[in-house]
């Protein structure tokens, strides 16, 4: 068995994710505290504050990878932006009102996607996105990458995502790249 066929993807709703929190806070934590994010235990823990109500929204989905013996090794969640979003308010620069209408169901939100340092490079980041948006019916993905992520902008870009503003998408951020890859 290889590497590849070792690790299982599995889609989640709200409820299952809920109850992995502990996977996704592993897989979180140890990501995004490696440069260029520098994530504290404190934004970590902010994170998953969101995270347990994100869980709560009936249209929120997720994917977990793990290994054959459960080790879990990459994540990617979110949902369907609502017509009332402020994602679009973040931006630096306007961009057309088509690019940022919004009715419940145009838009999947990336919120969060990672893979852990030894998995990478295996394929594991493009099942958990193929199996997250397998399971929707959205026009559109969108997400923000910070410009100096670049094996996260390598994946997104070869995925078919195009930049089309920045954002600075909360008090203090760093800036953005917002991306969106059509699904249809």
């Amino acid at each position: 068995m290889t590497a590849r066929e070792a690790i299982s993807v599995e889609p989640l709703d709200g409820p299952a994710a809920a109850r992995s929190e502990a996977a996704f806070r592993l897989v979180y934590a140890e990501v995004f505290a490696e440069a260029p994010y520098g994530e504290t235990p404190e934004s970590v823990a902010a994170t998953f504050r969101r995270f347990r109500s994100q869980v709560r929204k009936p249209t929120f989905r997720a994917a977990l990878a793990r290994t054959a013996d459960g080790e879990p090794v990459g994540i990617a969640y979110g949902y369907p932006l609502s017509a009332a979003t402020g994602w679009w308010d973040r931006l630096v620069s306007a961009v057309p009102d088509d690019l940022r209408r919004e009715d419940g169901q145009r838009t999947f939100g990336m919120m969060e996607f990672a893979v852990r340092a030894p998995w990478r490079r295996l394929g594991v980041g493009r099942r958990l996105h193929e199996a997250l948006v397998a399971e929707g019916n959205e026009e559109r993905v969108l997400l923000n990458a910070l410009p100096d992520a670049g094996a996260a902008q390598t994946a997104y870009r070869s995925w078919g995502y195009r930049k089309v503003g920045e954002a600075r998408p909360w008090e203090g951020a760093a800036l953005h790249d917002v991306m969106v890859l059509p699904l249809r």
